[in-house]
């Protein structure tokens, strides 16, 4: 055996004891100031099985190696065996412990089992075209006009010129409700009462008339509120809101011979869009002098000007848009006209504004989704499309295209499924774009048919 083998052994067999005090020559290496090493190894992390083997027999077998020639197959067998008894490490000396093998908490099995047994949510499949199209000639393109109104009995209703027609979602038909005088029209505005069979129609002439759609009759007229054409309408209760060409904007009660019960006075232009909160509380008016007044019912007055809570002037243009959101209530959506294109969320509570999002085109009508975090947008210009948006996040879900002209009015069926858009380009079109409403299982029920049973025959 060589003297540097001897050594080697020597060497390990002390370590492997504990003890390096019999041999004087490694004593005095190790207390030589010129040589000391700061490092000190830790025994109970060696493996000295491991040194043993490379100080004796791997060091053979290098040598052995030089002066032999192996077959590849050979050569691939040592490789593959070191590998596998971890045998490529270099080190012989250890200064710290192995980390301990972290203990699982939950077993790994129930885990993956408990992440599987959560179902994904499914991704909603949104058509990029029309369900369905129908013609509406005649329709007035006019950004401070609201001509198509949704009942909660599902039938639409929709102006052309001096004629208001209503369409029965449930079977298809169409009919005549009333064609005013030349001298009162065009009709510039509907919209119909939460009970779905009364319905105000405002006039060019600044009257309003309230109707019957059952039995088909005039019940009243509303006359000298307002100097010039009723372009807004919307109901709270009793309570039909009007706002004019005038600026003004009239809470009528509709019960009583004296009819006006309050007048709010803020715009200095036309009242392009009003909507009453969910609560009844408050009301959002938006105006073509690009303003936006948010109105409470608690500062109403009877005998003189209402004072509005909150004058908002954001917009750079005319503001029409307007949408309460279903899921919080003191949250407004506002869109803007041509030359601001953007859409505004509110505090309502605060005045504050929260959001914005600029669409790159005008913003004439917004919905949101009954069942989900969701804003649909229609505009005009360039693409003349409906914008699918999520909320908070405000990223684009879908664009739907087909309008040929700014899509200037659009309403939402009674179970929340179809959105229904009329634009400047005399179509009537419909859009799945909400989908089917999510349906609780445990309480089913027969399924009721949908707005529109016959579109699969005309598709």
């Amino acid at each position: 055996m060589a003297a540097s083998d001897r050594l080697s052994a020597l060497l390990v067999r002390r370590l492997s004891k504990g003890s390096l005090s019999s041999c004087p020559q490694l004593m005095q290496f190790r207390h030589t100031s010129e040589n000391l090493d700061r490092f000190i190894p830790n025994r109970s992390a060696m493996d000295f099985d491991y040194a043993h083997y490379m100080l004796t027999e791997g060091r053979k077998g290098k040598e052995n190696k030089k002066g032999s020639v192996s077959s590849l197959s050979k050569e691939a067998y040592l490789k593959l065996l070191t590998e596998t008894f971890n045998m490529n490490r270099t080190r012989i000396l250890a200064f710290k412990n192995k980390p301990p093998t972290p203990v699982e908490l939950i077993p790994h099995q129930f885990y993956s089992s408990v992440h599987q047994s959560k179902p994904s949510k499914p991704l909603r499949h949104i058509p990029q075209t029309s369900e369905m199209t129908l013609d509406a000639p005649d329709i007035i393109d006019d950004y401070c006009l609201n001509l198509m109104d949704w009942s909660s009995s599902n039938v639409l209703a929709l102006a052309l010129e001096n004629t208001v027609y209503l369409w029965d979602a449930s079977n298809g038909s169409a009919s005549e409700l009333v064609t005013v005088d030349d001298e009162d029209g065009p009709v510039t505005s509907v919209s119909w009462a939460a009970d779905g069979q009364h319905i105000a129609i405002g006039l060019n002439s600044s009257s309003v008339q309230l109707l019957d759609s059952t039995a088909n009759r005039l019940l009243r007229t509303l006359k000298g509120g307002h100097q010039s054409r009723v372009g807004s309408l919307d109901w709270k209760n009793h309570i039909l809101t009007t706002g004019g060409m005038d600026g003004k904007i009239i809470n009528n009660d509709v019960r009583v011979r004296s009819y006006i019960v309050a007048t709010f006075a803020g715009h200095q232009q036309e009242v392009c869009g009003l909507k009453w909160s969910a609560s009844g509380q408050q009301l959002a008016s938006g105006g073509n002098d690009n303003l936006l007044y948010i109105w409470d019912m608690s500062m109403a007055s009877m005998h003189s000007l209402s004072q509005w809570l909150h004058r908002l002037e954001d917009h750079s243009a005319a503001v029409r848009a307007l949408a309460w959101c279903p899921f919080q209530h003191n949250l407004l959506a506002s869109g803007g006209g041509g030359s601001d294109c953007c859409i505004k969320f509110w505090d309502t509570h605060t005045g504050a504004c929260l959001d914005s999002v600029d669409t790159g085109s005008q913003v004439c009508a917004l919905l949101w989704y009954k069942s989900e975090r969701e804003l649909l947008s229609s505009h005009g210009s360039m693409q003349n499309q409906l914008t699918l948006w999520k909320y908070p996040s405000l990223v684009r879900i879908a664009e739907l295209t087909g309008h040929t002209s700014r899509v200037l009015f659009m309403d939402q069926s009674p179970d929340g499924r179809t959105v229904a858009t009329a634009a400047g380009d005399e179509t009537l079109r419909f859009w799945n774009a909400f989908g089917a409403p999510e349906v609780k299982k445990d309480a089913p029920k027969a399924e009721q048919p949908g707005p529109f049973p016959h579109i699969r025959q005309i598709r």
